[in-house]
């Protein structure tokens, strides 16, 4: 079913586990997965706010490449081994540090070396 959506709607998506990736008995993995159906023209970019990233002021990523950043313990193995090399968007993301300085912030920085934290790539995964 094609509910219409373009993806330049609002979603707020938790990610669940990190073992959310490889675990198919998951209800969250289905649903995940139901969106290549919903959405089949792949977006030319996603902004994705992860609360796994602290900064002391907002700080967005300026990157043409992300690397897969590891930052949980304790799963299987094979989740180590996983990437998710997903392009950056570093245009959309000085448009979104003009946004957050015309919105009232006095400060964003910009990270041009940061990757995707579980937070960010698992559900896009």
């Amino acid at each position: 079913m094609n509910m219409g959506l373009k993806l330049k709607e609002t979603f707020y998506l938790s990610h669940g586990a990190p073992s959310l990736v490889i675990d198919d008995s998951i209800p969250a993995w289905h649903f995940f997965n139901s969106w290549k159906e919903q959405f089949p023209t792949k977006p030319s970019s996603i902004l994705v706010i992860s609360a796994h990233w602290d900064t002391h002021v907002p700080t967005v990523n300026v990157v043409d490449q992300n690397d897969t950043i590891y930052d949980f313990s304790g799963f299987p193995k094979s989740m180590y081994k996983l990437k998710y090399p997903a392009p950056g968007a570093p245009q959309l993301a000085k448009r979104v540090k003009e946004l957050l300085l015309g919105s009232g912030f006095s400060h964003v920085d910009e990270d041009k070396k940061r990757g995707l934290d579980h937070g960010a790539w698992v559900p896009l995964f």
